[in-house]
């Protein structure tokens, strides 16, 4: 089974759950907010996408960090960050278990599903 990771209240998140229950794909849904979220299943999805994708720098929350931390951000500082504030995760992440999806576009599921 597939694992859907983000935010319920995020309309990305919700076009892709919409998407998978059209298509009756089975998956479970992993809300950061009511689950949680660890240190090893963010280590996970950095060592798959990396830093760098999975930092979403059109997010709000990413808007609130200070210039100083936009500045200095690293692989140590953004896992950091992302840990503290889930919203600055990309939403949002689609295990299917031999790769992770990120995002969501219709054409990008329909391909890799």
């Amino acid at each position: 089974m597939y694992t859907l990771y983000g935010i319920s209240n995020c309309n990305t998140v919700k076009k892709a759950k919409d998407w998978l229950d059209d298509n009756t794909i089975d998956y479970q849904f992993h809300d950061y907010r009511k689950q949680g979220l660890t240190s090893e299943l963010l280590e996970s999805f950095e060592s798959t996408l990396g830093w760098e994708k999975l930092l979403n720098k059109q997010s709000t929350s990413w808007r609130k960090l200070d210039e100083q931390q936009k500045a200095n951000i690293s692989k140590q500082t953004a896992l950091q960050y992302m840990l503290d504030t889930p919203t600055l995760i990309k939403r949002p992440i689609l295990d299917i278990g031999n790769k992770m999806i990120i995002g969501f576009k219709a054409e990008n599921y329909q391909n890799e599903l």
